[in-house]
């Protein structure tokens, strides 16, 4: 062990045992819960004074979440973008996580953004506010004018978050594995959830990956005058400092300000579920958290995106199997659909292929009934994703932020137009897909991968199929099988047979009685012929007996003792 890690050590054991006992007290405040103890019930309060043992075991993981600090509220927001592996209830309650981050002292943000920029902060902007606007577990939001006369705003990281967060990540390491370990958490793959949301975090901490998502948006959207994205400035842009346009619009929520300031509504919802779609659909570059407070609308029905530090992409083919998802549930295809949740997902071994038919085809049957005009798609989906997790298929990240990225656009496009309906958008997408399907620019592109692919195998093969005959000519060619099932039967096979050795070296031992002998009892020698009887010869044959019994019973309740093989 170096020296140098000795302190990294020490704060990481010290984080530890923070966190450990928050968990702890929130862990026997959920068994409280589930005790008639009323008088033990009112012992533990949350910060605000409210009996912890009250409330829903949803709100007291959000609570735990909250009290143990910016890390993990930002790794619950994530959770709750997984309703596949925690539940309908617990993502909805996720969603209510806000930081209570303090903002940083003026002299802290000075310092920061003029080590950052190399320069003093009068001879980088003509005007910046030290107060800032926003607060959030990451960074704070400060209002500046530049040199040059913009008005822009300055996204700055709080200081010493980086640290904090990979201590805190570390710690969530080590106690993933420990869950990792235990039967009923290990379905739920808390060592990888934990990588990846771990890489998502600490993307988020580079606002420099921002900044290029800023300008790769603005790209896309270049040529279209209804759609805003702020303007990254790059010479005041770092790893820890974000300089933007500032837009002044109006939140979605304020309709009132919006019908007063001419915007038609109707039109803005249709306009900008078209833009998420073809975000989607078309560039699979999507911005992913369409939530009221990050789309503002200006004069003239613009539509203005902000906050691009959580964005989804996803490729050419996952985009084709969701387009079919979402195909197969407006025609109503329950075979096409339950193969897709298969090949998308990461299905288990002993998946209930049967049962999973049954819910999708019930599934089916209830929104088919919807028209198009009234379709809930965000219903449709939450309910898609419960049935997901039933069967305890694990879908793929971008598969599920996708999904919550349509619940969220739904619910925010029905804040301007109860009428909206996204499910009615999609419809006609459905022959721009079939198209784009047989468009001979996609087949030559399939097909210049066939031959890439191709030629790598031919590169590969002669190579692979040469080592094999060697290690077959030196003997050294090794099968390794992995069983599956096999230790059960192991098990009561060596029992079987040890009992069968007892049975036979016991009967051995009466038939040539070998002492100790069992006194003659005149009752049991009449009637069962028994005399000079070997102790231990007769201990081991009612011993084998019972044993024998044990796995006769053992292997009749395991429902396989006179089952049919079926051909």
């Amino acid at each position: 062990m170096r020296l140098t890690s000795i302190p990294q050590i020490y704060r990481n054991v010290r984080r530890g045992t923070e966190i450990i006992s928050v968990l702890s007290k929130y862990g026997l405040a959920d068994w409280l819960s589930r005790t008639n103890i009323d008088f033990a019930k009112d012992r533990l309060l949350d910060r605000d004074g409210d009996s912890l043992a009250r409330l829903t075991r949803e709100a007291r993981i959000r609570l735990a979440l909250t009290e143990l600090g910016p890390t993990f509220i930002k790794l619950g927001q994530l959770l709750s973008t997984r309703p596949d592996l925690v539940g309908k209830e617990l993502a909805n309650e996720l969603q209510l996580l806000q930081s209570s981050t303090p903002a940083d002292p003026p002299e802290t943000v000075r310092k920061l953004v003029e080590t950052e920029l190399g320069q003093p902060l009068e001879e980088l902007f003509a005007e910046f506010s030290l107060t800032p606007i926003a607060s959030a577990s990451i960074g704070q939001v400060h209002q500046a004018r530049l040199l040059t006369g913009e008005r822009v705003v300055v996204k700055v990281q709080h200081a010493g978050i980086e640290q904090v967060v990979n201590e805190d990540l570390d710690v969530l390491a080590g106690l993933a594995q420990l869950a990792e370990s235990l039967s009923e958490f290990k379905p739920y793959r808390p060592v990888a959830n934990v990588a990846e949301m771990g890489r998502t975090l600490r993307r988020e901490l580079d606002f420099g990956r921002e900044e290029r998502n800023l300008q790769q948006f603005a790209t896309l959207f270049c040529d279209d005058d209804t759609v805003c994205i702020p303007r990254a400035f790059t010479d005041l842009c770092t790893q820890r400092v974000l300089t933007m346009d500032m837009v002044d619009g109006l939140p979605l929520s304020h309709t009132g300000l919006i019908d007063s300031a001419g915007i038609d509504r109707e039109e803005v919802a249709r306009r900008g579920g078209q833009i998420y779609l073809q975000m989607i659909f078309t560039h699979g570059f999507y911005h992913a958290d369409p939530h009221p407070g990050n789309i503002l609308l200006l004069p003239g029905n613009v539509i203005a995106l902000i906050d691009f530090g959580m964005v989804g992409r996803i490729d050419e083919r996952l985009r084709e199997d969701i387009e079919e998802m979402l195909l197969s549930i407006v025609n109503h295809d329950v075979p096409m659909l339950t193969r897709l949740i298969k090949r998308v997902g990461a299905v288990p071994l002993n998946l209930d292929e049967a049962g999973l038919a049954n819910d999708v085809a019930d599934f089916v049957g209830h929104y088919s009934t919807q028209a198009l005009d009234q379709f809930d798609l965000s219903g449709a989906l939450t309910d898609m994703v419960e049935i997901i997790r039933r069967y305890q298929i694990t879908l793929p990240t971008q598969v599920a932020m996708l999904i919550k990225v349509l619940v969220t656009l739904e619910g925010t496009t029905k804040l301007l137009s109860a009428k909206f309906s996204l499910m009615e958008l999609m419809q006609p997408m459905q022959k721009r897909m079939l198209f784009r399907r047989l468009s001979p620019a996609r087949q030559a592109r399939k097909f210049r991968r066939l031959i890439v692919e191709l030629e790598q195998l031919a590169e590969v093969l002669p190579q692979r199929v040469m080592q094999i005959l060697e290690q077959v000519q030196t003997g050294k060619f090794d099968v390794h099988l992995d069983h599956r099932g096999l230790g059960p039967s192991v098990n009561r096979l060596v029992l079987g047979m040890l009992a069968s050795a007892l049975f036979m070296g016991s009967s051995l031992m009466m038939a040539h009685h070998v002492p100790p002998i069992l006194p003659t009892i005149p009752f049991i020698s009449y009637w069962l012929g028994l005399t000079n009887v070997s102790i231990l010869g007769l201990s081991g044959c009612s011993l084998s007996l019972l044993v024998g019994l044990r796995l006769l019973r053992a292997i009749g309740k395991s429902g396989h003792l006179d089952q049919k093989v079926s051909k």
